[in-house]
Parts: C-alpha cells; sequence; structure tokens
C-alpha cells in the first residue's frame, strides 16, 4: 500500500526519514531516481539516513514504476521520496493508484515562483502540478507532517 509519494529535492534526510516515515507508518521507503543507483556516494549518504526497522530500496524511475505494477510492493507500507515534480508526475501519470503527492521541498532556481517556505516550481512545473491534480491526484505542500497543509488548489 501506499503510503505517500513526497517529492524533496535532497531525497532521504533526518526529517523526511523519521518524521514522515513514523508519521506514516511506512516500513519500506523507496527512493525513485535515476541518479541514485549508478552513484555510489550517494547512494551510501542515503543508505546512512534510513531509520532502523525500515526497508530501504533505491530504483531508477522506471524500475520503480514496473515494481509498482508488478505487485511487489503491495506488501509494504510504502513511502515514495523522489527528487523533482518531473519525477512525481511520471510516475502518478503511470501508475494510478498514486492519490496523494506531497510538495516538501523544491529547492529555487532561475525563474522559478517561490510558492512556499521550501518549494519554488518553474512553469513547467506547475504545469505538472496541474495536470496531477486534474488526474485526481491530492497535491499538497508540507515540510514535517505538523505542518499545515496547503493545498495546492489554492494557489494556482
Amino acid at each position: 500500500m501506499i503510503k505517500l509519494l513526497r517529492v524533496d529535492h535532497r531525497l532521504l534526510h533526518g526529517q523526511v526519514a523519521f518524521s514522515w516515515t513514523q508519521h506514516l507508518g511506512a516500513d519500506c521507503i523507496l527512493i525513485a531516481n535515476d541518479d541514485v543507483p549508478t552513484d555510489e556516494l550517494k547512494k551510501t549518504t542515503i543508505k546512512l539516513a534510513k531509520p532502523q526497522g525500515v526497508k530501504l530500496v533505491i530504483k531508477t524511475i522506471e524500475d520503480s514504476i514496473q515494481a509498482l505494477k508488478s505487485g511487489v510492493t503491495d506488501k509494504y507500507k510504502l513511502f515514495i521520496v523522489v527528487e523533482s515534480v518531473a519525477d512525481a508526475e511520471r510516475i502518478a501519470s503511470q501508475y494510478s493508484e498514486i492519490r496523494q503527492v506531497n510538495l516538501g521541498g523544491v529547492k529555487a532556481k532561475e525563474g522559478t515562483r517561490h510558492i512556499s517556505k521550501a518549494v519554488n516550481l518553474l512553469p513547467n512545473e506547475e504545469q505538472l502540478v496541474k495536470k496531477m491534480m486534474s488526474q485526481g491526484v491530492e497535491v499538497e505542500i508540507r515540510q514535517v507532517p505538523n505542518d499545515k497543509k496547503i493545498d495546492t488548489k489554492t494557489l494556482f
């Protein structure tokens, strides 16, 4: 069962690893990212942030989609973390069981619009958020579970 799909440019770090995993009751974290599986330093860093007693799986976006579709992840309370809005939209559009996306951290870069304390979106990322919403996916902004949930419908 998928508990949450989160966008965070830092992927797995203390805030995500502990507060979200605990809040969701997740027993498995899936890092879906095309770079990490082949980058030993990033992979090692992410493994260090893994909470004790929680399974960690690191796969490419495509391999993550295939794993979700195959049913191999069904036995887990799964927390999926991706690096970008584009990655979240790619998974959500190819796997209809994704009903909620959390925008937790999208760093500022040239051309972004400041949406919240930690979320900055480029125009094409705003379009991807709108696309997910039009497909019935709830897209909300929260850094940590205790933050007030901001529904992106109110922002666009």
